[in-house]
């Protein structure tokens, strides 16, 4: 039931540490995949990685509850939604720019095409190769504007993060290449 209506599971994959498990549980990642890299050149592994650190594959992830004294509920840390945790006003932006209106960020299609915009955006407009899955992804946290001042370079954790997501996409394009029947 869950798989009707385009959308799919918005729960993750068992198996997250390999790729051919992923696509195999999940074919329509596959060709929503295959579609981005088709349109935006932005390979599988690095899609796949970044949407692994972003939701962990979970379709409806929302970002934290913020908490006053400790139990009130303040509302969430961001806007971030969905597989590719895209903000409000970023996904305002590419629905305006690609003309397509009708865009839900818990649909595997559009969260792919989203990150594939934007990657493709972060190589036209500051060189970042999309290959690149550590500055594709320090740009895509920081923003475009906040990785050219570099804001990145004072957040340790953060270059600790966009280090596994590379070391992931690394991984991911090995396992890959290892499971070409599904490919």
């Amino acid at each position: 039931v869950a798989s009707c209506g385009g959308g799919g599971s918005t729960s993750a994959p068992r198996n997250l540490d390999s790729a051919c498990s992923i696509v195999k549980q999940r074919p329509q990642y596959l060709k929503a995949f295959k579609r981005t890299e088709r349109r935006w050149g932005v390979p599988i592994h690095v899609q796949m990685a970044t949407i692994h650190q972003e939701s962990k594959f979970v379709g409806d992830a929302r970002t934290p509850l913020r908490y006053t004294l400790g139990v009130i509920p303040m509302g969430r840390q961001s806007s971030a939604f969905g597989y590719s945790q895209a903000l409000d006003a970023t996904w305002k932006e590419y629905k305006q720019d690609t003309g397509n209106r009708s865009a839900k960020r818990d649909k595997i299609s559009d969260a792919t095409d989203f990150m594939g915009w934007y990657m493709h955006g972060s190589r036209e407009r500051i060189g970042i190769p999309l290959d690149d899955a550590r500055n594709q992804y320090l740009a895509y946290h920081d923003g475009r504007t906040g990785y050219l001042r570099g804001t990145y370079k004072r957040k340790a954790w953060l270059i600790a993060v966009a280090g596994r997501v590379q070391d992931r996409a690394n991984m991911y394009e090995q396992q890959l290449s290892r499971c070409r029947n599904l490919r």
